[in-house]
């Protein structure tokens, strides 16, 4: 269970029937009593109006859909992608292609606004804004981390190559919504 200690940040509050410095979680599978720095700083940076159990679906590397507004006509356009977490950064990177820019890094650039739909561990409809990432010392690690991810040791192709977007989920504003 969390608590808000006091000076704000979250702490894991050992549930009854569990070991010392242990508590249990969903599905009674056993979490560790120390939350590790990703998860603090993936609180500090939550929007209020994303419940735990999104904010840590949201935080799983894993397949999306991505809603992107289309530059010309104003028409919604939805594409399957991958959505990366690196140390609570949200970021979403493509495969490398030198013959041209994707539509989707088109349409971010002309309208941020986008939707992250999660579909594999929970279902919801997130508000995020993206920025596309061109400076080199900012994709690196960024970049580096998905190669990790997929196995690949290409890290210079997919630097000059590859589409790279972070995101930001939306603020208490827009709320996210569960399908």
């Amino acid at each position: 269970m969390l608590e808000r200690g006091s000076s704000g940040q979250s702490q894991r509050r050992a549930s009854k029937g569990a070991p010392p410095g242990r508590s249990l979680g969903e599905n009674n599978f056993t979490e560790t009593a120390v939350e590790p720095p990703s998860s603090r700083r993936r609180r500090a940076l939550a929007p209020e109006n994303v419940d735990e159990r999104t904010l840590n679906a949201l935080h799983r590397s894993q397949l999306i859909d991505l809603t992107t507004t289309g530059r010309r006509t104003g028409n919604r356009r939805k594409i399957e992608i991958f959505l990366h977490d690196k140390d609570g950064q949200l970021f979403i990177s493509g495969m490398p292609r030198a013959d041209r820019t994707r539509d989707w890094i088109h349409k971010v650039a002309t309208d941020p606004r986008v939707v992250v739909h999660l579909k594999k561990s929970i279902a919801a409809d997130i508000p995020a804004t993206a920025r596309v990432v061109t400076d080199v010392a900012e994709r690196r690690p960024l970049i580096e981390a998905a190669a990790q991810r997929w196995g690949r040791t290409d890290v210079e192709e997919l630097m000059q190559h590859s589409p790279l977007i972070v995101l930001t989920v939306a603020d208490a504003g827009e709320p996210a919504r569960a399908q």
